[in-house]
């Protein structure tokens, strides 16, 4: 059976993983596709930051982000994605009902959650959410069934998307490895981006929560073009181009405001 693009470098990620460092003859072995496909895989994977190539081959970013690790994810750049977090908060009202991916920034926005005083449904898709939402008395938690991967912390397959059949979703707060104006929001899990694609379909407005050094970035898979996107935070406080970018495609700019 073919294997999708974002499948197959889906699959170079977690070999990489595991052995830290291979060739293109052992990917070629493993994957079943030709060694010139998957030199294209992996020189386009080390233009989006996902590995090093070496000769004959690929190795884990030498620096310990390595993107497939949820741990270092949640890590990088935290202190923006606080302040993201802080400002997507303002968004948020009482009573609704919202929608958290298993992005480490909808974490950050979760650890915010989970010391107000604000009655909230929140559907999510990642484990750590849940763990840290269910804290707070106020919010009734409902955590989307499915397989549960031991690198992400996250829920993967679209096994228990009958539960939003049952819910009203006003706002999903979502984040990816990439966004650009161009494609809107991508990652590399296949499996992930499946199960995005199916929570944005479920929700009534969609806000990107991206820090800077995602933006201009793409990755293998789309799973929220810009079409979908309601809003986009960032941490930049003024990026005329990008705002300018941004109105063009009906999309509304919200930056932080610094007291």
């Amino acid at each position: 059976m073919k294997m999708f693009v974002s499948e197959r470098r889906n699959k170079i990620l977690q070999l990489l993983d595991e052995k830290k460092r291979v060739t293109v003859k052992e990917l070629a072995a493993h994957i079943g596709v030709s060694e010139a496909t998957l030199r294209t895989d992996l020189n386009k994977m080390e233009e989006d930051g996902l590995l090093k190539r070496t000769h004959g081959g690929a190795m884990l970013n030498e620096d310990s982000d390595n993107e497939t690790s949820f741990s270092a994810r949640e890590k990088k750049n935290r202190e923006e994605k606080t302040i993201i977090a802080d400002t997507a908060f303002e968004l948020i009202e009482e009573k609704q009902c919202i929608l958290l991916d298993a992005s480490s920034t909808a974490l950050e926005l979760a650890r915010h959650l989970k010391n107000q005083p604000i009655r909230l449904t929140v559907v999510t898709s990642g484990v750590l959410t849940a763990l840290e939402l269910k804290e707070n008395p106020d919010i009734t938690v409902i955590l989307i069934g499915g397989v549960l991967t031991n690198r992400s912390s996250s829920i993967e397959g679209t096994l228990g998307l009958s539960i939003l059949e049952h819910v009203n979703v006003d706002i999903m707060f979502t984040s990816g490895n990439g966004f650009s104006v161009e494609n809107g929001l991508t990652d590399f899990n296949l499996y992930e981006v499946a199960l995005k694609k199916e929570l944005i379909k479920k929700s009534n407005k969609i806000v990107a929560l991206v820090d800077s050094s995602k933006i201009g970035k793409s990755s293998s898979a789309v799973f929220a073009t810009p079409e979908e996107i309601d809003i986009l935070i960032t941490d930049q406080v003024s990026n005329v181009a990008l705002s300018t970018e941004l109105k063009e495609q009906n999309i509304e700019f919200i930056t932080p405001v610094f007291n």
